[in-house]
């Protein structure tokens, strides 16, 4: 497996050219970038695929792969809203992910699929949702890029079993699961989900968490919490994945780059198997 770092690790508004120049040095083989809106460092949805490029060519000028693409601005626009207009925002956001990643020669892109509040039900939130995916999983396969469906904190999708239901249902081989280790914690074991999804995690993000704290206070720095790690390594090498394991960890508040370092070191932990 990979050690991957997202850009979200690194200070705001880091230049692209210290986050790569960085990554390496850390020890790092992958660094997952982010869409933004326009005016930040990096992707945004204003890049043009030629612009696009040059940054490919900048992250393998210092030995970095590119392996994977994120973005927080699906939660603004999600696609399990009522609004036809917002869902249609959602979906330019995805196309443009899409347009990037397959500029940047990345196969996966992280969709969080919606969310399930007050104004949106349960039902109403798979069902908007998985429709969306179907239009745009035509758009993925005829970018060669895939879509992994991200298992957030959105109150949706809270079983492996019905994980694995909803990108079935879409029936294409370009939509998935981008799993994230940390985010299950919270109502579930890792290794379970990783081990039910089997070959449809494309991609995988590693956090750790303390339930008992129970609030996004509870995520603590890889090693640091409650996540059972040698099993969760077993279950990955059961399925055959091979692909990064990509830390989204914020920044220390002092000496932010540090958290990039000692992530490194965290991850080199967990894929040799010195984590328990």
């Amino acid at each position: 497996m990979l050690k991957g770092v997202n850009q979200w690790c690194f200070p705001n508004q880091t230049p692209l050219e210290e986050v790569f120049a960085v990554s390496r040095k850390a020890g790092f083989d992958t660094v997952e970038l982010n869409v933004y809106e326009p005016g930040n460092v990096g992707l945004t949805t204003d890049t043009t695929p030629e612009e696009a490029k040059a940054i490919r060519r900048q992250a393998e000028a210092h030995g970095i792969k590119l392996r994977s693409l994120s973005t927080g601005l699906l939660w603004g626009c999600p696609l399990s809203s009522a609004d036809a207009e917002v869902r249609a925002q959602g979906r330019e956001v995805i196309s443009k992910q899409l347009e990037l990643a397959e500029a940047l020669e990345i196969d996966t892109v992280l969709v969080v699929p919606g969310k399930v509040d007050p104004e949106t039900s349960y039902d109403a939130c798979y069902e908007r949702s998985q429709a969306e995916l179907n239009l745009l999983s035509k758009a993925a396969e005829a970018r060669g890029v895939r879509i992994g469906v991200e298992n957030v904190w959105n109150n949706f999708l809270l079983s492996p079993l019905e994980m694995a239901r909803y990108v079935d249902e879409v029936q294409s081989s370009h939509i998935g699961v981008y799993f994230d280790v940390g985010n299950v914690l919270k109502y579930g074991y890792p290794e379970q989900w990783i081990r039910i999804l089997g070959q449809r995690i494309f991609r995988v993000h590693v956090k750790d968490f303390r339930p008992a704290v129970g609030t996004f206070g509870g995520f603590v720095p890889l090693l640091a919490g409650d996540v059972n790690w040698s099993a969760v390594r077993t279950a990955l090498q059961e399925i055959g994945y091979s692909e990064s394991l990509t830390a989204e960890i914020s920044p220390y508040a002092v000496n932010g780059l540090q958290a990039v370092y000692d992530t490194a070191r965290q991850i080199a932990c967990i894929i040799d198997g010195e984590a328990r």
